[in-house]
């Protein structure tokens, strides 16, 4: 009996100790900012009032160059308003905004002095001011809980048409030029005078359960990643003026090894973009797992225009509703030049006509596009479009759902849509095309699998147009048409085609109509076109 009430005793006061340590430690935690830290810099210790109305730059630079001086650490803001012009980060520092703390971009633009980079791309023509600035530096990260708000809607950060007009006076709030091992966790980022984050020929960066949302000026771009290698952005709910998520490549480095994750993605302008500056081009890019809503132009638009070479992308897993252009690939040469020598050798960026050349044409393939869903496309349509000589090359797209708005007249299918190898591309930049669902043009190996088009209000255009497609793969199309409308395919000047597998969903006039003196090798094979009243209408420039 002694020794079992011993071993009772022992074991009640074990467990009391076990819950002294608990408490202790939960308490050590939290209320780890609260202690003493050799290598945490609280602004406050430096001056820094949050008051919302002191301008606290001095106090905040001063406590990033005693972080970097000490070997790095964490330069920590609790919770207040933080009033500011640039910071200029340095390198092993962690910017750390707890819950409740804003820092508060000035409205004074002489808070933020011009820093020109010595990296030199296309973006030297845009703005030279930024809230938080870093160039080749290492081992930096942005994080909390807390607020980053540039109020760029003050009248201080002007604003108009063209939006170019006022570059210089609107700050980014986020630019890194040149640095490596990047983190920017958790924080939220609104109200940008100009792009709220631009990553500029970085690498490792990872971006991850941030919330961005601003829309209070001209190009709010949500997240810019530009000439960067080794990408993640992954968990991050992004509401923009301009577009969500945009990958440039405004030098001649390209944006190569980039994943895109689990992001929610709404903006006025496009979702996911690959460009519009492309003088790198684009490489190994995943863009997957998102759902995208809300937008005035295109969810996806994959866009080479400016030379480079577009390679190796794939988008998959997407619903979309309300975004107005659905997919939108587009190899146009714009050709616009990023930088060139001046007097005495000097790099700069010039006008065109000072002499200043243009880039050569890009290269755009292997592109694949799977398991997409997507409601209330826009009447316009969705394109894949080269230009003569230069295909777009290996394009897939595979488990497509699309549900249109429609209402397509059957004279619009005659429209001749223009070139246009020097427009700025957007998914209307051709008005509204021949086709309700896809309108191909200049394209080498096309592969439509498990394409399912419809649309709400009736619409007498085709659900394909394909016009000078080298090598078309078609298998498992279900496109809604009308008795009294257009075929469902449309091909013109197409070579090497096999349709196989397609059906009918409802009555109908003629399921395939081929066109062009070029259409040759056109095979039908296994469809269920019982429900349509001719299978084939073939023109008179078809060779026999």
């Amino acid at each position: 009996m002694l020794f079992t009430d011993m071993g009772k005793w022992t074991t009640r006061c074990l467990r009391r100790i076990v819950l002294c340590l608990s408490v202790f430690v939960a308490a050590g935690n939290v209320a780890v900012w609260a202690q003493p830290s050799a290598n945490r810099f609280d602004v406050r210790d430096y001056g820094a009032i949050g008051d919302g109305v002191t301008v606290n730059t001095r106090a905040i630079q001063a406590a990033v160059d005693s972080c970097a001086k000490a070997g790095g650490g964490t330069v920590y803001f609790s919770a207040g308003r933080f009033l500011s012009g640039t910071i200029y980060l340095k390198s092993n520092i962690a910017l750390h905004l707890d819950a409740g703390a804003v820092l508060l971009g000035s409205t004074n633009l002489e808070d933020y002095p011009v820093t020109i980079p010595a990296y030199r791309s296309y973006t030297d023509n845009y703005t030279d001011k930024s809230l938080i600035y870093a160039e080749k530096v290492e081992d930096v990260s942005i994080m909390g809980r807390g607020v980053i708000d540039g109020q760029g809607g003050a009248s201080a950060f002007k604003f108009g048409r063209p939006a170019r007009k006022f570059y210089k006076m609107r700050p980014y709030i986020i630019r890194m030029i040149e640095c490596k091992n990047i983190t920017v966790k958790d924080i939220t980022i609104q109200n940008s005078p100009m792009w709220v984050q631009h990553y500029l020929a970085c690498e490792n960066v990872r971006i991850d359960g941030i919330t961005v949302h601003s829309k209070v000026n001209s190009n709010n771009d949500g997240i810019d990643i530009d000439s960067c290698h080794e990408v993640r952005i992954a968990n991050c709910d992004i509401d923009t003026g301009d577009d969500a998520i945009v990958l440039k490549a405004t030098s001649d480095r390209p944006c190569t090894n980039v994943t895109v994750t689990n992001c929610v993605l709404r903006s006025r302008s496009n979702a996911f973009k690959c460009g519009t500056e492309s003088n790198g081009g684009f490489q190994n890019i995943t863009v997957d797992n998102c759902t995208i809503y809300d937008t005035r132009l295109a969810g996806i638009a994959l866009e080479l225009v400016d030379g480079g070479a577009f390679d190796r992308v794939n988008i998959s897993n997407i619903t979309m509703h309300n975004v107005k252009g659905g997919i939108f690939i587009r190899l146009g040469n714009r050709a616009r030049p990023f930088t060139a020598k001046g007097p005495g050798g000097s790099t700069g960026t010039f006008n065109l006509e000072e002499g200043m050349e243009r880039p050569g044409m890009g290269s755009m393939s292997n592109v694949i596009i799977s398991n997409i869903q997507a409601t209330g496309v826009d009447k316009i349509g969705c394109s894949i479009t080269g230009l003569p000589g230069y295909p777009v090359e290996n394009v897939t797209l595979e488990n497509i759902r699309i549900r249109f708005v429609g209402g397509g007249k059957l004279e619009e299918t005659a429209r001749q849509i223009p070139e246009k190898p020097e427009s700025y591309p957007e998914y209307n930049m051709f008005g509204i095309l021949p086709a309700y669902g896809f309108y191909c043009r200049h394209v080498k190996n096309l592969r439509f699998h498990n394409l399912d088009l419809s649309f709400e209000r009736e619409d007498h255009r085709p659900a394909l147009v394909c016009d000078d497609v080298d090598g078309l793969d078609i298998f498992g199309l279900r496109g809604e048409s009308l008795q009294q409308g257009a075929s469902t395919i449309r091909l013109h000047d197409v070579r090497n085609a096999l349709i196989h597998g397609c059906t009918v969903p409802s009555e109908m006039g003629t399921f395939l109509s081929i066109e062009g003196e070029r259409t040759e090798r056109i095979s039908l094979i296994g469809n269920d076109l019982s429900r349509s009243k001719s299978a084939i209408k073939k023109g008179h420039a078809v060779r026999k």
